[in-house]
């Protein structure tokens, strides 16, 4: 992938292996987030500088894309990435669990070398 182009414009596939991928389980907890609220929403996911290990995630839900998101779908759930964070999160998936320490969205990032406990904060 040599750029990044506007969300309206850009779906990458789940096959491409460099491709972030939306897991079931998150599109499954998309959709009932945003069944729940009684709107569509999609899973924004950024990185930040700082937290314990140099870099974090930034997770939140949202109604709209920016021009320049890279739209990540699946089963009508889309996840957006920006595309300063696009090249830290290049063959990531991001997942929901729900274990005994708690639910949330994960991203199994291949690019991060180490990562704190809590898995909010990472080093490449």
């Amino acid at each position: 992938m040599n750029g990044v182009q506007p969300s309206s414009d850009l779906t990458v596939s789940p096959r491409s292996p460099s491709a972030v991928v939306l897991a079931e389980s998150a599109a499954v907890r998309i959709a009932e987030i945003a069944a729940a609220e009684g709107k569509p929403l999609m899973l924004r996911v950024a990185v930040d500088g700082g937290g314990c290990s140099g870099f974090q995630y930034r997770l939140e839900l949202v109604e709209e894309a920016e021009p320049d998101d890279l739209r990540v779908e699946r089963d009508g759930q889309a996840a957006l990435v920006d595309p300063v964070s696009l090249p830290f999160l290049t063959g990531s998936e991001i997942a929901f669990v729900d274990e005994l320490a708690g639910a949330q969205f994960v991203v199994r990032n291949p690019n991060a070398a180490s990562s704190c406990g809590c898995g909010v904060s990472f080093s490449i």
